[in-house]
């Protein structure tokens, strides 16, 4: 008796804990092989969602179909390996963005993003990737003090031959600041330039920036935390440096990590299943008013 009942009040908390999602509408609850999702993009001319986990699993890229929630392609990278992959971007040609930057302890020393050409093209499940290798121009100390720790790079888009990473904020003394580097699509080795920085919010737990996209017809950009979306019209560097953002609170909280466009109104987001929360793939529609 005390058994069913402990079952049945299980089965009550997690249901209220899972039904109030805010904006957001739950599409659906990702397989086991991606509830440790770090990264989703909607590449051009696909019908299906990119996807990766982060740091200890496969250098792979998985083929997401929305509407059967399946998995319908892992393509793994052969001369790649998962440091820490976090976030996935894409550019207008189809071409698709690995960011293997995750540096939770700042003390990275082998930053990485790889390319794969004319993704929709692929038809084998194995490919080798174009490397770029990075390192942030005023980063001096691996790890620097706790009070200075703004080096992990958890979002990142590609625009107009650039790559432009936001740092996630570690630093004892968070301020919600958030610095932007600039580096170019390019192979080989190359220094990231600091162009500008900004502050999100003040409160730590839901201000630190997990994600990027940029929807190349409309040139909007948006940039994740656990709690809220900032939508940039019309992304420039202009408006990275004055700061000239739109801030959506979610009503919702989870560990979001992974954000992309659908079509130019509106966006999916994911998060990583922590214990019973989470798990799933959402949609959000852009509209100020909300």
């Amino acid at each position: 008796m005390k058994f069913t009942f402990l079952i049945a009040y299980c089965l009550f908390f997690l249901s209220g804990c899972q039904t109030d999602h805010g904006k957001l509408r739950v599409l659906a609850s990702l397989p086991n092989h991606l509830h440790e999702i770090s990264g989703i993009e909607n590449v051009s001319g696909s019908s299906l969602i990119w996807m990766v986990n982060d740091s200890g699993n496969d250098a792979s890229v998985y083929a997401y179909n929305v509407v059967t929630n399946r998995i319908e392609k892992e393509l793994s990278l052969t001369n790649a390996e998962n440091n820490d992959w976090e976030d996935l971007a894409s550019d207008a040609a189809g071409n698709l963005y690995v960011g293997d930057f995750g540096n939770n302890r700042n003390n990275r020393k082998d930053l990485a993003i790889y390319k794969i050409p004319k993704l929709n093209t692929i038809s084998t499940n194995e490919t080798e990737a174009i490397k770029t290798t990075f390192y942030l121009e005023d980063q001096k100390e691996f790890p620097p003090k706790r009070k200075q720790r703004n080096f992990d790079i958890e979002a990142f888009l590609v625009h107009d031959g650039n790559f432009y990473l936001f740092t996630r904020n570690r630093s004892s003394k968070f301020d919600g600041t958030v610095k932007v580097y600039r580096l170019p699509v390019a192979p080989g080795d190359h220094q990231a330039t600091l162009i500008s920085s900004f502050k999100s919010c003040a409160n730590k737990s839901g201000c630190q920036i997990t994600s990027a996209s940029l929807h190349h017809t409309s040139n909007a950009a948006v940039l994740l935390s656990y709690d809220k979306v900032w939508l940039i019209e019309d992304f420039s560097e202009e408006k990275l440096k004055n700061a000239q953002f739109y801030e959506i609170t979610l009503g919702h909280r989870s560990q979001k990590e992974s954000v992309t466009f659908k079509n130019d109104s509106t966006l999916l987001l994911a998060d990583e299943l922590v214990g019973f929360r989470g798990g799933n793939i959402y949609q959000l529609p852009l509209n100020k008013k909300n």
